[in-house]
């Protein structure tokens, strides 16, 4: 099952990030992702694990890789 819908002008995804234990950490998370061209908004959900970034278009996941890794976590996958 895929978590990525599509609708007109966005791309909502839903994405697991290992590591996350507190609201410090979510905002870390947030941060860097927000920092991607083309993200409109970003929420990290530390007690799942669950990271939803919504953009303009799919997100690149060499580029939602790294800004995870720059904010100390790691990305698991799509969730």
């Amino acid at each position: 099952m895929t978590a990525q819908t599509e609708t007109p002008g966005s791309v909502t995804a839903v994405y697991k990030v290992s590591g996350m234990s507190c609201g410090h950490c979510e905002g870390s998370v947030s941060s860097e992702i927000a920092e991607i061209a083309d993200v409109s908004s970003v929420k990290a959900v530390a007690s799942t694990g669950e990271v939803t970034v919504v953009s303009e278009a799919p997100l690149d996941e060499a580029a939602l890789r790294a800004a995870v890794d720059e904010a100390g976590f790691e990305l698991v996958g799509k969730a």
